[in-house]
């Protein structure tokens, strides 16, 4: 249960290095059909993990709304690579929540709003004036509180992160380079190529190449 109690403790690297993809010659036989099969398992894996987060501090209501929506998700998945794909952004999603969840007492509120919006805001363009408008505080005061308390700029913070949404669309979907690039909003693929390579040793089609889901070969 070494696993769960990573997601539970808001651990994305522990996590990560731990999660194995429901296979068929572990898993247990629910249904004839494979597809059926790995549906049900990915249910109890999202159980599990929901009964973890709520034990972690999650709140009991976001919890289950958040395994109602990979559910529902799972339900429209007509591949086994589709359900496996989705568990693994359900684990990361979880566990970075909990990870916020477990910084709330470490940092004011100001920040963790901060930390909320840009989680679930890579995808757009994120401003200091943003920030400051959903926190009441001038744009300057939210600099440098945020680089106080978390030790990184607001922009050092959110390009770490945006390449890590990166990583994981590299391993696990068929997005190209230019379509990662724009979708997390960096101001061109070239840049994002350098960023990327930067913050991980590889270029993303090197990435890639590497690592696109391994746990399928």
């Amino acid at each position: 249960m070494a696993f769960y109690r990573s997601i539970k403790e808001g651990n994305l690297e522990e996590a990560r290095r731990r999660f194995r993809p429901i296979n068929k010659v572990d898993m247990g036989i629910l249904s004839d059909d494979e597809l059926r099969n790995l549906k049900y398992h990915f249910i109890i894996s999202v159980a599990l993990i929901t009964r973890y987060c709520i034990e972690g501090g999650m709140e009991g209501e976001a919890a289950y709304n958040l395994s109602d929506i990979y559910i529902r998700s799972m339900d429209k998945c007509q591949k086994e690579e589709e359900v496996a794909i989705l568990l693994k952004e359900a684990v990361d999603d979880y566990t970075q929540r909990m990870h916020i969840i477990r910084k709330q007492n470490r940092y004011p509120k100001a920040v963790i709003l901060c930390l909320e919006y840009i989680y679930e805001n890579l995808h757009t363009k994120i401003s200091l004036e943003k920030l400051a408008e959903i926190t009441g505080l001038t744009p300057a005061y939210v600099s440098k509180l945020f680089h106080k308390e978390v030790g990184k700029t607001v922009s050092e913070y959110v390009t770490a992160k945006r390449v890590e949404a990166a990583e994981n669309m590299l391993k696990y979907s068929e997005y190209t380079c230019l379509e990662i690039s724009d979708y997390l909003c960096f101001s061109s693929e070239s840049y994002f190529i350098q960023v990327f390579r930067k913050h991980t040793g590889y270029t993303p089609k090197n990435y890639r190449e590497r690592f696109f889901r391994t746990h399928w070969e």
